[in-house]
């Protein structure tokens, strides 16, 4: 295993759905292929115990010779005010630059002296620290994990020095225009509230955000009760209790003052933001309407509609007879070189739509199309497509859950969404009880002539007026 340091930030764009691994799990030559029931059946248990300081501890025992092991914490950009917004995200940078126990270079010697992998990553509703090491090596990982945690260094040299990366990074997201792209679509369709901030913040706070900044954003968000330490792999769940009380059962449960941060209401706007560049080869459209929250038991119904979709990319194989509606016509009509339908889904509150990349005089044809294909969820959903939906849905939750890592990262989020970890076998129960008439049901109640938010950045000239894509958002029929 490389022994590394790293930092990895999330971006909206990052967490788009991405292609999964198929429903049978490939093993080494010479032994068995694993079947999707073997799979549901065989899923270790996923225990959970609390501290009396309100810290949840959840670990999988898989047997395996190494484990994941982290801190997940309900706390992100969304917690920000517009002055400190990008806080979070400059604690993950310096997370790692030393604690008041191991400077920076004895911080990395330890973990790279266990051949481990330490990281982190900053969403709008959650921070994670987490790291990848050998099973033996779990109780040194704990106790860096929570030295990194509740006594990172935070020097002042180390500030300064990060503000030049943290600059250089914006920059580099900047580039990627899938991320202005979704970054813009939260800034309108959030408009007015916290969810509509970007997880990295913009680079005035980046020069302006102090040292007493942090430290206020440790104290008011680092909370027991909003942490969960998740573990996968080779993970005794008795002895990882034994580490939580010994490392963290010092973490305060208290608030100053017993002000408890609460989140301001969440406010969809239906609305558009256009950022025109003809220098641009292609354009980058994103519209969305509000989606479910994590708890919302329509979840299963949209993530269905949400496959029927699909997704396409010019690089992809096949032609007329791909599933998804709109990848055929994307084919045979060349409407665009990538298109993929996501879902985000936050305590209160989602973000449901349709991301496409496409030549500037495809735009408008692109985004009537796209329109079609939610009006077909909500009307013409078939048996058929229901059932092919199903199993591309199961394949993408087994798939997703490949190695400890993501496996942790699952629990982690799970605990902190739902109080528990759903097992596989639930969401499998969920996904075939949902028929038809409940996708169609579902996806009018959140898609049907309701006003979308829309985003694009590049040579727009032609994208649709607003008022059309509002029309096209319901069907008359007689």
């Amino acid at each position: 295993m490389a022994a590394s340091v790293c930092r990895v930030g999330s971006t909206v764009g990052k967490a788009l759905a991405k292609a999964r691994s198929p429903v049978l799990l490939s093993l080494r030559r010479g032994q068995a292929t694993v079947s999707y029931a073997q799979t549901l059946l065989g899923a270790p248990e996923t225990r959970l115990t609390a501290l009396d300081n309100g810290l949840r501890i959840a670990s999988e025992d898989s047997g395996h010779a190494t484990c994941t092991v982290g801190l997940w914490i309900s706390c992100g950009s969304r917690y920000e005010s517009e002055r400190t917004n990008g806080a979070g995200f400059f604690l993950e940078h310096l997370a790692f630059k030393g604690t008041k126990k191991h400077p920076q270079t004895a911080l990395e010697q330890q973990v790279e002296s266990m051949g481990a992998h330490l990281s982190a990553y900053t969403s709008r509703e959650h921070t994670a620290y987490y790291m990848k090491t050998m099973a033996k090596d779990l109780p040194k990982a704990v106790e860096l994990l929570s030295e990194v945690v509740q006594s990172s260094a935070l020097s002042e040299a180390d500030i300064e020095q990060q503000r030049g990366v943290m600059l250089r990074e914006l920059e580099e997201v900047e580039g990627s225009l899938q991320d202005v792209c979704m970054d813009l679509l939260y800034a309108t369709a959030f408009q007015g509230t916290p969810m509509g901030q970007s997880v990295l913040g913009p680079s005035h706070n980046a020069r302006t955000l102090t040292r007493q900044d942090l430290v206020e954003y440790i104290n008011s968000h680092y909370k027991a009760p909003r942490m969960v330490l998740a573990a996968a792999g080779g993970v005794s769940h008795e002895e990882l209790v034994g580490l939580a009380k010994q490392h963290f059962s010092g973490v305060s449960f208290e608030y100053e003052d017993d002000a408890v941060p609460v989140l301001s209401p969440c406010r969809f706007t239906g609305s558009e933001i256009r950022m025109r560049d003809d220098a641009m080869p292609l354009a980058h459209v994103a519209i969305a309407v509000e989606g479910a929250n994590a708890a919302s038991p329509d979840i299963v119904p949209l993530m269905l509609g949400n496959s029927i979709i699909g997704s396409y990319d010019i690089t992809f194989g096949g032609g007329k007879h791909l599933s998804s509606r709109l990848a055929r016509c994307a084919v045979e009509d060349n409407l665009c070189h990538s298109f993929q339908a996501f879902h985000s889904s936050y305590s209160d509150t989602g973000l449901m739509g349709i991301y496409f990349v496409a030549d500037k005089h495809n735009i408008d044809d692109m985004v009537l199309y796209a329109l079609n294909a939610w009006m077909n969820l909500c009307t013409t959903v078939t048996e058929s497509d229901v059932a092919r939906a199903k199993n591309a849905l199961k394949a993408s939750l087994v798939g997703q859950l490949n190695g400890t890592t993501p496996v942790c990262d699952d629990i982690g989020r799970h605990v902190l969404n739902y109080g528990r970890r759903i097992p596989l076998a639930e969401w499998d129960a969920r996904i075939d009880a949902v028929t038809p008439k409940i996708v169609r049901d579902v996806c009018s109640k959140y898609i049907y002539d309701k006003c979308p938010a829309v985003s694009a950045v590049g040579p727009i000239e032609q994208l649709t007026d607003y008022n059309r894509v509002r029309s096209g958002m319901y069907w008359l029929r007689f």
